[in-house]
Order: structure tokens, then sequence, then C-alpha cells
């Protein structure tokens, strides 16, 4: 039910790198025309650096990985895109229904499709107030069954950042700081929270990668990648507005998997488009760290 691009099928018949890139940030997480924009700029910098873009999502029911430049337009424009993470992947296909692949649908078919190197902004977590919601992503149990290195810049502010990270620890996720102790918080470069290991050189990170998987320890790493330091939005000034747009996704009964997408586009009106410029900075910056991470891997 997977249909490979011509030029990812080859790639990876060829043992050539290739890097998975979610969809749900081109249809849910920025508006038209930045979001295709911002698709086709990531897909370019990871041809620049060696490796082959490998854009999933799932259109008229199939599940594409590796998309054409008019599907990729499609995507950002269309109105009927459903946002799919795993419970909801055999719903759209049997429907044959267009859908935006989450970080957690996009990690299985990335896997299901051979390909260890994963490009997102931020990650899903647990959501602040988690203790009476129950409201966790399925991202963060994804990692227990998907072989799959997860390059992003921290998860989400708008999460519960130390008990994102308890849970990664419990499930026995390895997170890995890029060339920081700090572990980053989407918009900015520290969260208070530290990583448990650093490294700073994409081929250690591959050597891990390469360990994990020939120990049979199933599952995915996280790669936190800090924003750049020109980009980013310091938690003193991003907190308040997270704040605000939380209590209005509270105020208007905002639950489930329309929390995210309201947030940010939220935080975005209050920051006047500074927050969609630093969300666009962090990708462009994710894409050039995965598919060096992916080159390297390809190697061994």
């Amino acid at each position: 039910m997977i249909t490979l691009h011509p030029e990812v099928r080859e790639a990876l018949q060829a043992g050539k790198p290739v890097v998975a890139l979610e969809s749900t940030i081109i249809s849910h997480g920025m508006p038209y025309p930045q979001n295709v924009q911002t698709a086709r700029k990531v897909e370019t910098i990871i041809r620049e650096q060696g490796a082959i873009p490998a854009t999933i999502a799932i259109l008229n029911g199939d599940i594409k990985v590796g998309l054409s430049d008019e599907e990729l337009e499609m995507l950002g424009s269309s109105k009927d895109v459903l946002k799919v993470s795993i419970r909801d992947l055999p719903y759209v296909t049997a429907l044959k229904l267009n859908g935006a692949t989450t970080v957690a649908s996009t990690m299985r078919i990335a896997h299901q499709a051979g390909i260890a190197v994963f490009v997102t902004g931020g990650l899903g977590g647990v959501h602040r107030g988690a203790e009476t919601t129950f409201d966790v992503s399925a991202d963060l149990t994804e990692f227990t069954l998907s072989n799959v290195a997860v390059i992003s810049a921290g998860v989400k502010s708008i999460l519960d950042i130390g008990l994102t990270l308890e849970k990664l620890e419990t499930l026995g996720v390895p997170v890995i700081g890029y060339g920081t102790e700090d572990f980053p918080a989407f918009y900015s470069r520290v969260s208070g929270f530290k990583v448990p290991m650093t490294l700073s050189d994409p081929a250690d990170i591959a050597k891990v990668m390469k360990d994990k998987w020939t120990l049979q320890l199933t599952g995915g790493l996280s790669i936190a990648n800090p924003i750049p330091a020109e980009d980013e939005i310091p938690a003193s000034v991003i907190d308040p507005h997270i704040a605000q747009a939380l209590q209005e996704a509270q105020e208007n009964g905002i639950k489930g998997k329309d929390v995210t997408p309201f947030l940010l586009a939220k935080i975005s009106e209050i920051t006047a488009g500074q927050s969609l410029k630093s969300n666009i900075a962090l990708v462009k910056n994710n894409a050039r760290l995965g598919a060096q991470i992916a080159v390297a891997y390809s190697k061994l």
C-alpha cells in the first residue's frame, strides 16, 4: 500500500541516503503559500547535502513516499487534507482520502519503507495539564516501534517539556543534543532541561544509530538540534504568548489533534509572524543536519 517515488525507490535500492519528511507541517503547521515554499526549500537543502528527500503524505488513499512538485502544491493549498496519526491511517486509506502525516505516522511509514532518518520541526509530547487530560502524543510511543532517527528542534514549547523528557527516558529513547547540553524548546535554544547525551558530529550520531539497531534495541532516536541563534525567540519572550494561546484554546474548547495547529496559528498571530519565521528557520536547519546524518549513516 506504500508507493515509492521512482527517485526514492532507486536511492533506497542503491543504498543512497534518503531523508523522510512529514506533511502535517505543510497542511496544518504553516499558512499557504509559505508552507509550500518552505517544503520546496527543505527538499533543496537536503539535495544540496547529498541526500534524497522523501516527503510522505496520503493522496486519494495512497501512501506516498516522495511527492512531485504538483502534489506538494496540492497538499499545501487544499482545504480537505486530514491530519493523520497512526490511528487514522487505515481510515484515510480505506476511504481514499487525502491526509498529511504527523511525526508518529511518518515514522511508521519511513520505517516500513526502509528510511532511517526523518526530519521534522518539533516533536509532540506530554501536553501541559496531562495529569488530568491524559493528553500525550502518539509521537512518543512510536519511538518504541519504528527504527528511525528523528531530527527536531526539541519538543514544541507549548508542551510540558520536563514530563516529555521523563516519558522518553521511561520508553528507553536515546535523546541526543546536537552540539548542546541544553534541550532545545522549538522557538528557543534552551528549555532549562539538560539532554542526557551530547554529540557534535553527524558521523558519531550515525554510529549510535547503527549500534542501537545492531544490538536489536528496537525503536527510534531523538536528535535535538537547537534553532540557529539569530532566529530564536528567547523563552522569556515566547512563554507569555504561549500561555495566552493556551488560555484561548481552553476557552474555545480546542482539544486533541486540533490543539497544536490552533496554538501555532495563534502564536504566529500574537507575535506578528515572528514565530512563523522562526519555525521556517528551524525546519531548514534540521533538514541540513538530517541530510548530513543520512549521508554518514549510508556510509556505514
